[in-house]
């Protein structure tokens, strides 16, 4: 059991800290700075929307409004929409620079991104999701990137908060601020392990079909860019707002599909476990532990109950300090300083427990459906 102890602890820090100081190293041995300049190749925006009256007509007015040269062209596509959307998106298709296909059926995001890639005329393809609000200067700084022929994908920054009260600092907004932190360090020496689906560009030659069913086209696609010996980079200027708190239910769920897609990756491109994969060992330290975790947990805590000994009692004492502190966070019941740590908590629990549902579902080859 002391094996067993010594073992889980060594995956869950190196999953949480180990691997971010491992790039932080490597970064300042061996940076890889990006050489940026302006530029201004003619630009395809592509967006699949499902249903999405609520937030359609302010995304279009947000991309009509980018500050970027008359260079860019928009291609929305409604995949099987059965609200509003078709009618909000029929006056725009009068507008030149707006491109609207209405697929009848759903086929799913990875289809309906396909057929936009089709008619898209662009040099560069930026990919963007119809809920974030990018900001106006976005385009034009993730095109900056491009001057340096060996980058091949860039990915913007997803803010969780607004532009008026900043970035939340609690629960999902301290995870997510960590996981930018991470892509910021893969890219200061080499490439990011996937991209912001909210926002992101890359070079139209180096794009590939994306197969149908596939759940995170903003893994595959950039892995796919890596695969051809392209860098993916991540630019923290270009940044895209989203609402920090969608509901516990939703969040959940959208979690649960995004470690469900992990599981896909794996499945489908098999490369990227082998050495075709330039960045495997970033792949397997960022993606795949984070699956392991869960049931590390599990072990460490079985471990913890079973030994004997000053450390082992202090170790099931403070994984039951942690674990309170996620139930107080959950109930409500956390007040002052202790919010904070008891929303972190509470966070590090829920997307385990999503990571174990995730697991369930490839397991059982239960589908994760997209969710809008």
């Amino acid at each position: 059991m002391r094996w067993v102890f010594w073992g889980s602890a060594l995956v869950i820090a190196y999953t949480y800290v180990g691997y971010i100081g491992w790039l932080w190293l490597r970064a300042r041995l061996w940076p890889w700075p990006v050489v940026r300049s302006r530029q201004e190749p003619y630009v395809s925006i592509v967006m699949v929307v499902r249903n999405e009256e609520r937030w359609l007509e302010t995304k279009l007015r947000n991309l009509l409004e980018l500050d970027y040269p008359p260079l860019y062209q928009i291609v929305v596509v409604s995949d099987g929409s059965t609200d509003r959307t078709e009618a909000i998106l029929r006056p725009h298709a009068d507008d030149p620079r707006v491109h609207v296909l209405m697929n009848q059926l759903s086929r799913g995001k990875a289809s309906a991104l396909n057929d936009a890639i089709a008619v898209a005329a662009g040099d560069v393809i930026v990919f963007t999701d119809v809920r974030q609000k990018i900001e106006s200067g976005a385009i034009r700084l993730l095109m900056e990137n491009f001057a340096d022929p060996q980058v091949g994908c860039v990915s913007g920054a997803l803010m969780l908060g607004d532009l008026e009260s900043g970035e939340a600092g609690k629960g999902m907004g301290l995870y997510w601020r960590i996981e930018k932190k991470i892509r910021e360090l893969e890219s200061d020496s080499g490439s990011v392990v996937g991209a912001t689906g909210a926002l992101y560009a890359v070079r139209r030659e180096l794009l590939v079909p994306i197969p149908e069913g596939t759940i995170l086209d903003d893994v595959y696609t950039p892995m796919q860019v890596v695969r051809q010996k392209k860098r993916v980079v991540f630019d923290p200027r270009a940044r895209a707002w989203d609402h920090p708190d969608l509901g516990a239910e939703r969040e959940f769920a959208r979690k649960v599909r995004t470690l469900s897609g992990n599981y896909q990756l794996v499945q489908m491109a098999p490369w990227l476990l082998s050495g075709e994969n330039p960045v495997r060992f970033e792949f397997v330290s960022h993606k795949l532990l984070r699956l392991a975790v869960p049931f590390v947990l599990v072990a460490i805590l079985i471990a913890s109950l079973v030994l004997s000994g000053p450390v082992y009692r202090s170790a099931l004492a403070l994984q039951a300090a942690f674990y309170g502190l996620s139930l107080l966070a959950g109930l409500r019941l956390s007040r002052g300083p202790l919010a904070r740590m008891a929303d972190a908590a509470l966070t590090f629990v829920v997307l385990n427990s999503a990571a174990v549902v995730a697991f369930f579902n490839f397991v059982t080859g239960r589908k994760a459906v997209w969710i809008r």
